[in-house]
């Protein structure tokens, strides 16, 4: 406990001494400024005594120069110091002005009001200085406040990104957990079946290619799952955007199951190459198009739309479905969220963030019961900056 104690008192006794040195050394420092501003207004009282009476305009600058060491005792040294100079001053004036006592009343009248105006002076400056001071203090004091706030913010900040990471992780976790569960209890149900010998040879193939239909989703699952938790940097390269719209809308063709789909193009005049990763933009693209013909099981119009403004390129993918509701709206971009039973809720999360790596935003522009458009807008080249 001793050795504490001592250790205790020599980290604080260093910071008690600078404390107590420097209040030394501004008494020091106050006490030259008030001997020079003495001997100023002594000075000036010699001067005044030595300059002869019939130079007036001398004798006339020599009284204005009391209030040179009266306004600085105000200013630096506060309302007191100030009216102790004023005083001083009239004192140096009156006896640097012997004739004084032979003036008649007016004038020894006029002296007294300029010993009063010395006073108003040095009273006036010292206070405007002390309520200067006063507030420079208070400013201080609520800048040392606000530093403290906003380190206190700063470190309530790293800790609430520190938990909003651990809540993602958690619900990460949960919904892949949950996506995992129902492939597994398929799989299990099916290796208990296939168990019992007597089972027909139509029963083990359906059983058999249940199996392998839930292990492939649980494959696809998984090659999501690690596209969403460690996603490839995009590979930036110069692509002709009409071949790029064509081969997504090739691949999401094969999808319409003979419905009556129709899946379309428009792409503005002049508007031919662009920076991306053509396959990440194609994953994208295609998955958002495959969006947009579920969204119509009775049939319709899906259209690819590409337009350019500003050194941006805007992708818009429009379908004539129902809509989103507005209660899902907020939440398709989040991972596991999903309104369909196959879904895995990756697709749109891969497809924000990826389009989010490539420096650009993803977005629902239009929202109805008439049909939803959802905007890739992107920089037309990668040397741009936002």
């Amino acid at each position: 406990m001793d050795g504490i104690r001592l250790d205790s008192e020599m980290q604080y006794r260093p910071a008690e001494l600078s404390r107590s040195q420097d209040a030394r050394r501004s008494l020091s420092a106050r006490w030259v400024r008030r001997a020079a501003l003495l001997a100023a207004i002594g000075a000036i009282a010699i001067l005044q005594q030595l300059t002869p009476k019939e130079a007036v305009h001398w004798l006339y600058i020599l009284q204005r120069l009391y209030y040179v060491p009266i306004v600085l005792s105000g200013l630096s040294l506060g309302w007191r110091d100030g009216l102790a100079a004023s005083l001083l001053s009239g004192v140096g004036f009156a006896l640097g002005n012997p004739s004084i006592l032979r003036l008649s009343m007016s004038g020894i009248l006029d002296e007294c009001l300029e010993v009063c105006v010395f006073s108003l002076v040095g009273l006036v400056s010292g206070i405007l200085a002390d309520r200067q001071r006063h507030q420079e203090l208070a400013l201080r004091k609520t800048t040392d406040q606000l530093r403290q706030a906003h380190r206190e913010l700063r470190e309530n900040f790293v800790s609430m990104k520190r938990a909003e990471r651990l809540c993602a992780m958690g619900q990460l976790s949960a919904g892949l957990a949950h996506e995992i569960r129902n492939p597994l209890a398929s799989i299990e149900g099916a290796a208990n079946v296939l168990r019992r010998e007597s089972q027909s040879r139509d029963t083990h193939r359906e059983f058999l290619d249940i199996i392998r239909k839930e292990s492939r989703r649980l494959n696809n699952l998984l090659t999501s799952f690690l596209d969403f938790a460690k996603p490839r940097p995009p590979n930036m390269k110069r692509v002709e955007l009409n071949d790029l719209l064509d081969s997504v809308m090739v691949l999401a063709r094969h999808a319409c199951d003979g419905r009556a789909l129709e899946v379309k193009k428009e792409i503005q005049p002049g508007l031919t190459t662009l920076d991306c990763d053509p396959e990440q933009l194609k994953q994208v693209l295609l998955n958002l198009l495959m969006n947009a013909i579920q969204a119509m099981p009775q049939g319709g119009t899906a259209l690819l739309r590409a337009e350019g403004d500003d050194g941006r390129v805007a992708i818009d993918v429009c379908d004539q479905g129902l809509g989103i509701s507005d209660q899902n709206l907020d939440r398709i971009f989040d991972p596991f969220f999903t309104t369909r039973e196959a879904g895995t809720g990756l697709g749109l999360s891969v497809a924000h963030q990826i389009v989010t790596q490539h420096g650009g935003t993803l977005t629902v522009v239009q929202n109805s019961d008439q049909g939803t458009t959802i905007r890739v807008s992107l920089l037309r080249s990668a040397g741009q900056t936002t």
